[in-house]
């Protein structure tokens, strides 16, 4: 589900069970992550797969990349793992107006 950053972080605040999900490179992720994100580079193909069979998809998770197409992507492939709650930051990390962290 694309969610506005406003609907995003609403939503975010709201779920007791909410992991964030970095999509991007570890490059991109030096530039800054959004708090307590789980970097899971897309463009890793099988290990990206492998990580995600590792996580609870009971969960709710937050996925964003910098612009929202790999995001968008992630979702998807999340949703075909029998992921349930997936929600993809439209507009990305170049659009985020909230706090971020320096790995």
């Amino acid at each position: 589900m694309n969610l506005s950053q406003n609907d995003w972080t609403t939503k975010l605040s709201s779920a007791l069970d909410a992991i964030i999900l970095d999509v991007r490179t570890q490059d991109e992720c030096n530039d800054g992550i959004i708090p307590d994100a789980i970097l899971n580079d897309i463009y890793k193909g099988q290990e990206f797969i492998s990580a995600l069979d590792k996580l609870d998809k009971s969960k709710k998770y937050f996925v964003y990349c910098k612009g929202g197409g790999r995001s968008a992507q992630a979702c998807n492939i999340m949703s075909q793992l029998g992921f349930e709650n997936v929600y993809n930051l439209e507009g990305g990390f170049m659009n985020w107006k909230g706090a971020v962290e320096i790995p």
